[in-house]
C-alpha cells in the first residue's frame, strides 16, 4: 500500500496489517538528501523486503514525499518526543501484532545503505539456528574525505575484523542495519512489562536509554537470544564529519554503555561487557602513565634509546598496519604514522574517563545534537 500525502491532512492513516515475511522500517527525521538511497538499497537486495516503511518522525522537509516517490510506504509518528526509539516503538506497535512467529523486521537508519546480500544472508543465518534473534550489520564509512572520517573508517574495519575472528558473535546489534525475529521483539516487549528486563513499559525499545541499540542487544541476550553479525551483512553509513560531533557521539555511546550495564547489573550476559569496560579502564590508565613517564623523562633530559621499548613499538605499529589493511592505502599510510592513531586512541580514552566520572557523580546525560543527525550506529 502506498499512502497518499495531502497538504491539509493532519491525521494520516496507520500502517495496514502486514502479510509479508520481512518488513523493513526506516526511521527518518529530515533525511531528504539520503532517504532515496536508503530505500534503493533495500529495493536492490538479492532478497527484497516484502514491505518498506519509512517512519517520518517530525519531518519538516520532503522526506515523506521522496519516500513515496521511491515506492516506499510512509508511517507518520504522532507527538513523538523520544527520538529514534520512540519513532520505532510507534511503528512496531502497528506492525508487530500482524506478524507471525516466522516473520521478520528489518530496521535500518535513513542515512545508511545495506549491502546487496544483507537480507539474504541474514535470513540464511536465522534459518540455521532458531535461537538467533537478531542479525546485525558490519558497518563501514560511506564518506572518507577528511582525516577524522578516515580514522573512523579504520576503526570500523578493525571492529569488523574482530567480529569475524570471534565467529561473527555480535557485541552490539547496530541500529544502522539489523534483521530481527518478530517473535524475539515481542518477547522483549513482554519481558519489559513483566519486569524481567529494564524498561517497565510494553515496548521494544527502551526510550530512556542513551544507546537504544546497545540496550536492545542486552535485552535480547538476557532473554536467551543469540546475536550475530556475518561479514557479508555490510552497511555503508555516514560518519561524523568533525571532531566536535565525534566527541558528542562517542560521549553518548560510552555513557550509554555504562548506564545500560548499571541498569542490568551483574549477570552472565553482562559480565563479558563489564570485563571489557574494565580492560578499557586498565588500558586507559596504562596509556596515561606512559604519557606521564615520557613527559617527565623529556623534562629531566633522561630520554635514551631502549631496544626493548623500540621493539615493542615496532610490534604495535605492525599490528596497526595489518589490522587496517582492508581499509585502503590511505588508512594504511595513516596507521604507519603511529602518533596519529595514538592521538585518536587518546581522544577516546579521555571520553572514557569523562563518562566514567560523570556516571559516578550522577551528572545528567545529554543527547548532544539530534540523534538522526549524528548517530551512524
Amino acid at each position: 500500500m502506498r499512502l497518499e500525502i495531502h497538504p491539509q491532512e493532519t491525521d494520516y492513516p496507520a500502517i495496514e496489517e502486514a502479510e509479508a515475511s520481512v518488513v523493513a522500517l526506516i526511521p527518518a527525521h529530515d533525511e531528504e538528501e539520503l532517504i532515496a538511497r536508503a530505500v534503493a538499497s533495500l529495493k536492490n537486495q538479492s532478497r527484497v523486503p516484502d514491505r518498506i516503511v519509512v517512519i517520518a518522525d517530525n519531518c519538516t522537509d520532503r522526506t515523506p514525499e521522496i519516500a513515496l516517490e521511491e515506492g516506499a510506504e510512509v508511517f507518520f509518528t504522532s507527538g513523538n518526543t523520544q527520538k529514534k526509539a520512540g519513532a520505532l516503538n510507534q511503528a512496531l506497535a502497528k506492525v508487530l501484532p500482524s506478524l507471525g512467529e516466522a516473520d521478520f523486521v528489518l530496521v535500518m537508519d535513513g542515512d545508511s545503505e545495506l549491502g546487496e546480500r544483507f537480507v539474504e544472508v541474514a535470513l540464511a543465518r536465522m534459518a540455521e539456528d532458531d535461537r538467533i534473534g537478531a542479525v546485525g550489520g558490519i558497518f563501514l564509512a560511506a564518506r572518507r574525505s577528511s582525516l577524522v572520517e578516515r580514522l573512523q573508517h579504520a576503526e570500523y574495519v578493525r571492529y569488523a575484523r574482530e567480529i569475524a575472528r570471534g565467529g561473527a558473535k555480535a557485541k552490539v546489534i547496530t541500529g544502522t542495519g539489523a534483521l530481527f525475529r518478530a517473535e524475539a521483539l515481542r518477547e522483549v516487549a513482554s519481558a519489559r512489562a513483566e519486569g524481567r528486563i529494564p524498561g517497565g513499559i510494553r515496548q521494544v525499545y527502551d526510550t530512556l536509554a542513551l544507546t537504544e541499540d546497545n540496550e536492545l542487544t542486552l535485552a535480547l541476550k538476557s532473554l536467551g537470544w543469540r546475536c550475530v553479525s556475518p561479514r557479508e551483512c555490510t552497511v555503508m553509513t555516514d560518519v561524523m564529519p568533525s571532531w566536535s560531533r565525534l566527541w558528542r557521539q562517542r560521549v553518548r555511546w560510552q555513557r550509554g554503555a555504562f548506564e545500560n550495564l548499571r541498569a542490568y547489573g551483574i549477570t552472565p550476559t553482562t559480565l563479558p561487557y563489564i570485563l571489557r569496560q574494565a580492560f578499557m579502564g586498565v588500558g586507559t590508565l596504562a596509556v596515561f602513565l606512559l604519557v606521564l613517564v615520557t613527559a617527565l623523562s623529556i623534562a629531566v633530559g633522561e630520554v635514551s634509546f631502549r631496544p626493548f621499548w623500540v621493539g615493542l613499538a615496532g610490534i604495535f605499529l605492525l599490528e596497526r598496519i595489518v589490522t587496517v589493511w582492508r581499509a585502503g592505502y590511505v588508512e594504511v599510510a595513516i596507521a604507519s604514522v603511529l602518533v596519529i592513531e595514538f592521538a585518536y586512541d587518546l581522544f577516546q580514552q579521555v571520553i572514557y574517563v569523562k563518562c566514567l566520572w560523570d556516571m559516578l557523580f550522577r551528572k545528567p546525560e545529554s543527547w548532544g545534537t539530534h540523534l538522526f543527525e549524528e548517530d551512524p550506529i
